[in-house]
């Protein structure tokens, strides 16, 4: 009985390419995997959030009584606002250009 032969793909490597060849994927497949990192890293970089507001107290802090708010107030929470702690819609922008998804707190008064 003899054993059926599996077709050959013409494809033939020597030790030599071998050698030349593992070394090479390996590298590229280092150099893909640090310049991916690097990529990832720079759309998560640490920094600051608050870019100007306050910048001469050592924390921002507001306080608002609950009676004063009326209906519905809405407080920015990107940094970004002209009207801080109120937002103005300075998220959109901010979100454009950095990929974010930020929006505004919404404090409302419980429909009855």
């Amino acid at each position: 009985m003899t054993m059926p032969t599996l077709p050959t793909t013409g494809f033939n490597i020597s030790k030599d390419q071998l050698l030349v060849a593992l070394p090479v994927a390996v590298v590229a497949a280092a150099g893909g995997f640090f310049l991916s990192s690097y990529l990832n890293g720079r759309n998560c970089q640490k920094g600051q959030v608050n870019t100007c507001i306050c910048k001469d107290s050592p924390k921002v802090v507001h306080s608002f009584d609950m009676e004063d708010i009326g209906t519905k107030a809405v407080y920015c929470r990107c940094w970004k606002s002209k009207k801080f702690p109120y937002c103005d819609g300075a998220h959109t922008k901010h979100n454009e250009e950095t990929g974010d998804n930020v929006g505004p707190l919404i404090i409302k008064k419980r429909d009855a």
